[in-house]
């Protein structure tokens, strides 16, 4: 077979380091079509979906994909912006954060692109740029905190199909999970408590993940583990007692069981418990997307309400604030030790020349011999 190589590749390229941004991905237009297309790619996917294929394709091309792709259509058309939709701008804004803050460091040295695991831009696609423009050394981050095979384990899967077309493949580093990293912790609760400040606190805070199904956990997954362990110790961080938030999973698909306590019964029950206002923030997005403007800040809002409950406040993902782009770049650099190091440059060094002697100044007065 023929391996993907560069078009006229020169040996005397520079060699740069590469950090790929990835996440989850987006249909291509809030259309039944572009949505059809995107479920089609998504759902088949073994990693998302474990059933056996020839029983899942029957399920999936015979009564799915003739079904969801109209309703999901609407809902998107619900959220979309006039750019896209909110996971790409997000996604896209969060890599520029990162791409601005490298370079400051690190000048042209290491190249920031973005990829979506579904749809565009593909990750081969921005595989074979990168590679255009001397990478050899690759990070990926996929922006998924708590590890989960459906998730992060299927994003690797694509980078290393991708892999095995290559004719040079780059030194590769990749970033499974990042649940517990401090800065995201503390990135997370300050995103938090500015919402309280500007809004106000309600009686009990929710945070609501992703669910999957109940049979990965028991099969090994530690995706539920990860969930748990960022609730406590944002909770700790937040300086919250155990009744005073609950960790939930949204989003459940079909009819097997999935992990508990599902976000919407959960707000269906809470104001006949006596719980009447809430704050709901969701810890495992990056961006907010359908699942989080959609699903959460329309949807369980009105199953709340409904139910007796006076006050609902959605906590917006963190996106691209600088909080936030300061965790990742923080964990981006952690991963880069031994592959890169800060750019000198004249006006760095006469920076660093001046400070020094104004420190010496202020110490020494009038000294010209030291």
């Amino acid at each position: 077979m023929p391996y993907t190589g560069t078009e006229n590749f020169s040996h005397n390229q520079p060699e740069r380091i590469g950090v790929l941004v990835t996440n989850l991905g987006t249909p291509d237009a809030p259309t039944t079509p572009a949505l059809r297309r995107y479920l089609a790619e998504f759902l088949w996917d073994p990693r998302v979906v474990e059933v056996p294929r020839p029983i899942w394709w029957m399920i999936l091309h015979g009564v799915i994909l003739r079904i969801r792709p109209k309703k999901s259509a609407e809902a998107y058309a619900s959220v979309w912006e006039p750019e896209g939709s909110p996971l790409l701008i997000h996604t896209a804004n969060q890599a520029e954060g990162i791409r601005d803050a490298l370079k400051k460091k690190y000048g042209n040295n290491v190249v920031v692109g973005f990829a979506m695991r579904y749809g565009n831009p593909s990750i081969s696609k921005v595989l074979q740029e990168m590679q255009q423009q001397g990478v050899r050394k690759l990070v990926v981050l996929p922006l998924y905190p708590q590890y989960s095979a459906s998730t992060t384990a299927s994003t690797f899967d694509a980078i290393s199909a991708d892999f095995t077309r290559r004719r040079w493949l780059p030194d590769f580093r990749f970033i499974s999970h990042y649940h517990d990293y401090p800065a995201y912790i503390e990135a997370m609760a300050k995103h938090i408590e500015d919402y309280w400040e500007k809004n106000g606190r309600n009686e009990k805070l929710i945070l609501s993940y992703h669910g999957v199904p109940l049979k990965y956990l028991l099969k090994g997954d530690p995706y539920h583990c990860e969930c748990h362990k960022t609730s406590r110790l944002l909770a700790e961080r937040l300086g919250l007692g155990k009744d005073e938030y609950m960790t939930t999973f949204q989003s459940r698909f079909g009819r097997e069981e999935w992990l508990q306590p599902y976000t919407d019964e959960t707000l269906k029950s809470l104001p006949g418990k006596g719980v009447k206002s809430i704050d709901v923030f969701c810890p495992g997005f990056s961006s907010d997307c359908l699942e989080t403007i959609e699903e959460i800040n329309e949807e369980n809002r009105e199953y709340f309400m409904e139910a007796g409950g006076d006050g609902f406040g959605y906590i917006p993902c963190l996106n691209a604030t600088p909080g936030h782009i300061e965790a990742l770049v923080q964990l981006v650099e952690d991963n880069l030790q031994g592959w890169a190091e800060p750019e000198i440059n004249p006006d760095t060094l006469n920076a660093r020349a001046k400070r020094a002697e104004a420190q010496k100044q202020a110490t020494y007065p009038g000294r010209t011999d030291i």
